[in-house]
């Protein structure tokens, strides 16, 4: 039987995190975020702010960023029945009108399927990957599909946040030096720093 050293399988790093402490909503500032400082030669932790982080990063330290925008990648819109749908871009396939997207309710989004998203701006269901996601083609007669997108689409909020998106969040879901379109989810940890950190 072969023993496995401590850390080494992904159940090592469960843990127990009530509800009430997942914020919903972003601070205020974003610098204000709790910062939890581990110093591993002692294992003592500090509870901080993330303003706090310059006192940790010193000369020769690298720290590396996502300098993507965040899309509008989530499409919520109604099937033909009337039901309710919803289309989440992953990534595009060589133009801007085909897509790799997880879709719900999975079950009733099979090829040939049409997503209503807007007047003017459907998706299309082409086929199922062998992940179990989607090749959508996006269909747009009111403006070019990444204007679409970004018109009708809706800000992919993390999954352990459990309410609707707001207007706010499309500025706060980004990071403050996110530059190029392309993330389809909040690169999160980039989301506490402000133009001053």
């Amino acid at each position: 039987m072969t023993t496995l050293a401590p850390g080494s399988r992904t159940a090592d790093y469960d843990f127990h995190l009530p509800e009430s402490l997942i914020a919903q909503r972003p601070t205020e500032r974003r610098d204000e975020s709790r910062l939890m400082v581990v110093h591993r030669s002692s294992g003592t932790i500090e509870h901080r702010r993330f303003r706090d982080l310059v006192e940790y990063v010193g000369p020769g330290d690298a720290l590396v960023v996502n300098a993507t925008r965040v899309l509008r990648a989530r499409l919520l819109g109604t099937r033909d029945s009337g039901a309710p749908a919803e289309v989440f871009l992953l990534r595009p396939l060589g133009s801007d009108d085909r897509w790799e997207a997880m879709v719900h309710p999975g079950g009733k989004l099979r090829p040939g399927r049409i997503v209503h998203v807007a007047p003017g701006f459907d998706v299309e269901i082409l086929e199922t990957t062998e992940r179990r996601t989607r090749i959508v083609r996006l269909r747009s007669e009111v403006a070019p599909v990444d204007e679409a997108i970004e018109r009708f689409g809706h800000v992919p909020l993390p999954p352990y946040v459990h309410r609707a998106d707001e207007p706010t969040d499309e500025e706060r879901y980004q990071t403050v030096y996110a530059r190029e379109r392309g993330s389809v989810a909040a690169p999160t940890a980039g989301l506490h720093f402000t133009p001053e950190l």
